[in-house]
């Protein structure tokens, strides 16, 4: 083999063990810290295709937007362990992640020392300023829960490289003892409501029949008051007629006269006519009728 041909094969060689040194992918949503025999370089390589000194060594940084999980025991002032659960928003701070490689390392162990702990801490911190454990029902508590971890967190990791975008109580767990207090209370307020319920359908009811006791009794006076105006008409009726006759001899006579009119046509009618002057009464019989 010519001395060219060995040259050829030690190039080929040295471009495949060592040309991918030369080439640095760095992988989207990350970025890569790179050291020099423990030297590490302050200004990290973006995503994307670069050119390097193969001696470099690299360390690459997930930089996209994660969620930490956080489970925590928050005692408040009545002694009452509550737990918590806590979703922490975070991401890595690009332009320090080279900080953060040097002092702790890679992106878990970041959390690890510095996420975790602090999380733990602003939550039993918060708890001490809570008066009752079921205080953590109130919307307004929880609120204040959430602002307070995130302001507490985002002014203690910010200078370590780590940016917190938001604070979640996914869950709030409390005590045994105070749920089963709160289910009891829960279920006497329902059996005051169905009492309550209960009372107000007879009240109505008692309404309703007062109503309708009411009402008929405006119906009985009302039927009451018609007829005493029917009787009252009735009787004025018969004074008109009585005070008519009164005034009127010649009236009683005419009726006196049809009557026996009416009664000459019943061939069972008796007739009797009375003479003041007589000492009894002469009847006379069939007046009217033919002899057989």
């Amino acid at each position: 083999m010519s001395t060219n041909s060995i040259v050829s094969i030690a190039i080929v060689l040295f471009l495949v063990m060592f040309a991918p040194r030369f080439v640095k992918i760095v992988p989207p949503g990350h970025v890569s810290v790179s050291d020099l025999f423990g030297e590490i370089n302050i200004e990290p390589v973006e995503a994307g295709f670069h050119m390097v000194n193969p001696m470099l060594s690299w360390h690459d940084f997930d930089v996209r937007e994660n969620t930490h999980k956080e489970a925590a025991q928050v005692p408040t002032r009545d002694q009452l362990q509550t737990k918590i659960d806590v979703s922490i928003q975070w991401r890595i701070n690009p332009a320090m992640a080279a900080q953060i490689f040097g002092e702790v390392g890679t992106r878990e162990q970041a959390v690890a020392v510095y996420l975790v702990p602090k999380v733990r801490s602003l939550i039993r911190e918060i708890g001490t300023s809570i008066d009752k454990a079921e205080d953590f029902f109130q919307a307004e508590t929880r609120d204040r829960l959430e602002s307070t971890l995130k302001s507490g967190l985002v002014e203690y990791l910010t200078p370590l490289g780590i940016q917190v975008q938001a604070v979640l109580i996914r869950d709030i767990n409390l005590p045994a003892v105070l749920t089963k207090a709160i289910e009891q209370k829960k279920e006497r307020e329902q059996a005051v409501e169905r009492q309550k319920a209960e009372l107000e359908r007879f009240r109505t009811e008692q309404l309703q029949q007062v109503a309708e006791a009411e009402a008929r009794k405006q119906a009985a006076e009302q039927e009451a008051l018609q007829i005493r105006v029917l009787a009252k008409a009735r009787a004025d009726e018969i004074r008109l007629i009585n005070d008519a006759i009164a005034s009127n001899p010649a009236y009683i006579q005419l009726q006196s006269l049809e009557t026996l009119k009416a009664m000459s046509k019943d061939p069972a009618a008796k007739l009797y006519f009375m003479d003041s002057n007589a000492a009894q009464p002469l009847p006379l019989m069939h007046i009217g009728e033919r002899p057989n």
